[in-house]
């Protein structure tokens, strides 16, 4: 007869199971009203963010058009400002150009004068007098040389004022591209909303970027650098009305002195053939030396090329020797320490000769320099040669207008007829 099989396993009892099913419906009650109270939490948290964040990016909004404002008034500001700036730095460029004009115009009386001073230094004997002509040539020399140094200083503080309206106009675009890009940003910024394609998380974006600055330090920067502008252009300003007053007053004083001496001064040459010869002689006498240090140098060349050859005989000797079998290889004395002596005392020679073959070297370059000096001062004195043989008719630049200028001529001209020698390519480098 067949037997039912009774599964092994627990038995729990009616209590039991009963139990289970109220403690199962009281946590569904539990974990229901729970879930209620979290869903009107999130009602409420929704409710509040949405408010929140919908018055944070209208108060942004508000901020970033606000600030849009501020840059953009200051970039209208600096607008002016660059402005102002060009405008200045063209007129102080045209004034200090007058100057400088001005300043040139001086050097053909100056060296009119002292034309004419030098041509009076050939007086001989009872001749050299200090007369009212000479007197009158050193007065204008000065009155010139004084006018010369004002205009000059007047052109050096108009260049230092114009590289100071250089640094400030440059500070003031910096300024200007740095209000330009940061309202481009804003506006952009201004433009994006939620459904903008280019919005992205980022990381860190609350960190303060190093370098920043406090509202405070902006402001003060744009101003520091407006402030700087209106003072510098003031400056600028000053210093134009300074240099039309002191262009006057240079040309009324040469000019009233330009009159006294006008009708006394006669011209001479100098003798400048003195000089220019001697510069021949030294000239002369340099070639020598250098065609002289040339061939000691070739010698030395020679004799260390020797050294070298007599170098390598001892050291392959020598070398050669340790290739000897067993007990062959033996220090002998008379042998191997006279071979290691003969290389001691030819890397000595050598060293020697190498040191004075660059002192020798050392002394031609100097040489070529100085010779190239001297043929140089013969062309400066060539050329003063030329110059004060056509002053007998130089003061007549001063009054004479340029276009009907005709120079008279002169009766000096063996001067010109010195012809100086052409420098060599190497003199030319060493210059």
């Amino acid at each position: 007869m067949a037997t039912l099989s009774v599964k092994p396993g627990r038995r729990f009892s009616v209590p039991d199971w009963r139990a289970n099913a109220e403690l199962l419906s009281a946590n569904a009650e539990r974990q229901r009203s729970a879930s209620h109270r979290v869903r009107q939490e999130g009602r409420v948290l929704r409710s509040e963010t949405g408010t929140q964040t919908k018055w944070d990016e209208q108060d942004n909004k508000t901020r970033l058009t606000e600030r849009i404002d501020s840059v953009n008034r200051w970039k209208e500001t600096l607008d002016k400002c660059l402005a102002d700036v060009d405008a200045e730095i063209d007129t102080l460029a045209e004034v200090k150009e007058a100057a400088e004009h001005a300043l040139q115009a001086k050097n053909l009386p100056l060296d009119v004068a002292i034309e004419c001073l030098t041509l009076r230094e050939s007086r001989r004997a009872i001749d050299v007098v200090r007369d009212p002509v000479e007197e009158e040539l050193h007065k204008e020399v000065e009155v010139i040389e004084k006018a010369k140094r004002d205009l000059q200083q007047r052109v050096n503080e108009a260049f230092e004022q114009l590289c100071l309206l250089q640094e400030v106009h440059q500070q003031l675009s910096l300024d200007h591209r740095g209000k330009m890009e940061a309202l481009e940003i804003d506006r952009v910024c201004l433009s994006l909303n939620v459904n903008s394609p280019n919005i992205s998380f980022k990381v860190n974006p609350t960190q303060v970027p190093d370098g920043s600055s406090s509202l405070q330090e902006w402001d003060d920067y744009s101003q520091r650098n407006k402030d700087r502008a209106e003072a510098e252009m003031k400056a600028s300003n000053e210093l134009r009305e300074a240099i039309a007053l002191t262009i006057a007053q240079t040309n009324n004083e040469l000019e009233a002195q330009r009159v006294l001496t006008e009708f006394a001064l006669r011209k001479r040459i100098r003798d400048l053939e003195k000089a220019y010869d001697e510069l021949k002689w030294q000239e002369k006498n340099t070639l020598e030396e250098i065609a002289e240090m040339e061939e000691d140098i070739r010698r030395l060349e020679e004799d260390l090329r020797r050294k070298m050859k007599d170098l390598k005989l001892a050291h392959t000797r020598l070398e050669t020797r340790t290739q000897r079998p067993n007990m062959e290889l033996c220090r002998d004395q008379v042998v191997q320490y006279g071979l290691t002596d003969e290389i001691r005392q030819l890397e000595g020679t050598i060293s020697a000769l190498k040191q004075k073959l660059a002192q020798s070297q050392g002394a031609l370059d100097a040489l070529y320099k100085q010779l190239y000096r001297i043929q140089t001062d013969i062309g400066y004195k060539a050329n003063s040669l030329v110059l004060d043989n056509k002053c007998m008719d130089t003061r007549r630049k001063l009054t004479v207008p340029a276009e009907k200028f005709v120079p008279e001529v002169d009766t000096f001209n063996r001067t010109t007829n010195r012809a100086l020698p052409p420098l060599q390519s190497r003199q030319l480098q060493l210059a």
